[in-house]
């Protein structure tokens, strides 16, 4: 009988147990999460889960679906000529390897005295600190950190965001785009163009000499693919696991999805590192195509992910260069996005605020490689297909 081995307690890693039988996958599956919790849902970690408003576990029926569930259970290691997997509990064999262990958060120099919320625990503890007077000290005014002081100011903390670059989100959006939200921060002590040289004891300590007091710590300064178990593996790693569009790595016998997979893009013609929830949710499936016998099916979304942060909904579909060309759309009642296109014309990607409707036409349009003429791209109200 085929065993088929996941790695990963995430989305990823629920989601191909759920298409793998889906698809009428009858061998062994096996299921190694390095967590002590069943999987459950990550971007709710900093959104209502942060305000315990929402439990993240996902209501996958392990047993209805004959899964060997190991919990607390890590990978160590992996040895692909014998097609084994190592753990501290001695190693695991497979026919077929899937890798869905996502991103570690990026840690800041100094003292542990700090918290990245990527885990379920990371998450509680954090809420547990959450009370009115808390002095919460945010680093990085990224996604992670917008979400965060938001939950935190409901809480009644105080908050300052250390931010290295000239505007929140400038990393991932450029500075144009981001002073444009400067004004959403207006309740928290934001501190642009200043850097972190430690975490320590009593505070943060930043590299302009300056000490900054606080209660609770908060690391947003990005996450990497967790690929460091994978060392001497003979898998091809650039940043990530690197994949083909049908999610398969180096080895045949090895596939990777989600946040830990540099899978190639046909229709963007370039690899892909897509950080996204939407596609550890649909990327599974393509390997279950290949994994039960069907023609494989190429693995190439337009990627989606979305922000609820100050009181907004921000959605962004599509990748962005930085040499694409910025074009900001704004409407009536404060309403605005953002268009980026290539320098052949192509949307590329969009960004949208409060406005869900201008993402499902962004989306449809990237995926139909579109070219929207200036009018349209400038005018929020106008289709861009």
């Amino acid at each position: 009988m085929m065993r088929v081995v996941i790695v990963g307690g995430g989305l990823a890693g629920a989601r191909s147990c759920e298409t793998l039988r889906a698809r009428g996958f009858e061998g062994e599956i096996v299921l190694l999460a390095a967590e002590k919790h069943l999987p459950y849902d990550r971007p709710p970690l900093t959104k209502a889960a942060l305000k315990g408003e929402l439990n993240t576990q996902l209501r996958t029926d392990y047993d209805a679906l004959s899964i060997d569930v190991r919990t607390a259970t890590a990978a160590t290691g992996l040895d692909t000529s014998a097609r084994k997997v190592h753990t501290a509990g001695g190693p695991v064999e497979y026919d077929a390897l899937i890798i869905a262990t996502g991103a570690a958060p990026i840690r800041l120099p100094g003292t542990d005295r700090q918290l990245a919320v990527r885990t379920v625990d990371d998450s509680y503890a954090l809420r547990e600190k959450l009370v009115p007077g808390t002095k919460v000290v945010l680093v990085g005014a990224s996604w992670i950190g917008a979400e965060v002081a938001t939950a935190a100011l409901a809480a009644g903390a105080e908050v300052t965001c250390i931010e290295f670059g000239p505007a929140p989100l400038g990393n991932a959006l450029g500075e144009e785009v981001g002073k444009r939200f400067v004004d959403w921060w207006s309740e928290v002590d934001l501190r642009l163009g200043v850097g972190v040289r430690e975490v320590t004891d009593t505070g943060v300590s930043l590299t302009t000499g300056e000490e900054i007091p606080a209660d609770v710590v908060v690391a947003g300064v990005g996450v990497r693919p967790d690929v460091a178990w994978l060392e001497g593996s003979g898998l091809e790693i650039e940043r990530g696991i690197v994949v083909d569009e049908n999610l398969r790595t180096s080895d045949p016998h090895v596939f990777a999805v989600g946040d830990v997979a540099v899978r190639w893009s046909p229709r963007s013609s370039q690899p892909l590192l897509v950080e996204h929830w939407d596609d550890a949710r649909t990327g599974p499936d393509s390997i279950a195509q290949t994994l039960t016998g069907g023609e494989p099916v190429a693995h190439d979304p337009v990627p989606y992910f979305w922000s609820d942060q100050f009181g907004h909904k921000l959605q962004y579909v599509g990748h962005h260069a930085a040499t694409d060309t910025v074009v900001v759309r704004d409407g009536v009642d404060g309403k605005w996005a953002v268009a980026w296109i290539d320098e052949a014309g192509l949307l590329t990607a969009h960004l949208s605020i409060d406005t869900p409707k201008l993402m499902i036409g962004a989306r449809a349009a990237i995926a139909a490689c579109s070219r929207p003429d200036a009018a349209a791209l400038r005018d929020i109200t106008q289709p861009l297909s």
